[in-house]
């Protein structure tokens, strides 16, 4: 699996944030059974840039915590099924499966922290694997999508022992 993270802000955590993305990502595609080694962009950012993209990816003029942006139109969620026919999908250097680009505001990761009373680490662990669901084709727009995609989250966050707590540096 080959994952590029680019930190594009100063912020210091008080952990090694690039070993628990890579973890997350690495545990999350297991988690799905993707039968494909991978690629994963990973952007850090600020509220600023995170804005920016969002007004014009999503026409939502405000900043948010997370972004995803998959290369890949899933029957349903996780479902690989004839994704080996579509050669665009895959690195062609390395062959590897191209899921898309995550974008992740660093300082929303600070800020919902604070506000649900966790630490920076798990908050930053859970965007990414938000974001890694939706690289897989999970979504929450309706209901049943939602409950669905939170009892992922909360399976993916068990399986790695990332659990709640009250420290954020």
């Amino acid at each position: 699996m080959s994952i590029f993270i680019e930190n594009e802000t100063s912020v210091e955590f008080d952990f090694d944030f690039q070993e628990i993305i890579k973890k997350v990502i690495n545990y999350t595609e297991e988690f799905v059974s993707c039968p494909y080694e991978a690629e994963v962009n990973v952007i850090l950012t600020d509220n600023e840039n995170i804005h920016a993209v969002n007004k014009e990816y999503r026409n939502i003029d405000r900043p948010t915590d997370v972004l995803s942006f998959p290369m890949i139109e899933y029957g349903s969620p996780a479902n690989f099924e004839g994704i080996e026919e579509d050669d665009s999908l895959f690195n062609p250097e390395t062959g590897e499966l191209l899921l898309g680009d995550i974008m992740i505001s660093v300082d929303k990761v600070f800020e919902q922290a604070e506000q649900y009373g966790h630490s920076c680490l798990r908050e930053l662990a859970f965007l990414v694997a938000h974001s890694m669901l939706h690289l897989f084709g999970y979504d929450h727009m309706e209901e049943d999508e939602r409950l669905m995609m939170e009892e992922k989250q909360r399976q993916i966050m068990e399986g790695l022992g990332i659990a709640r707590n009250n420290s954020c540096s």
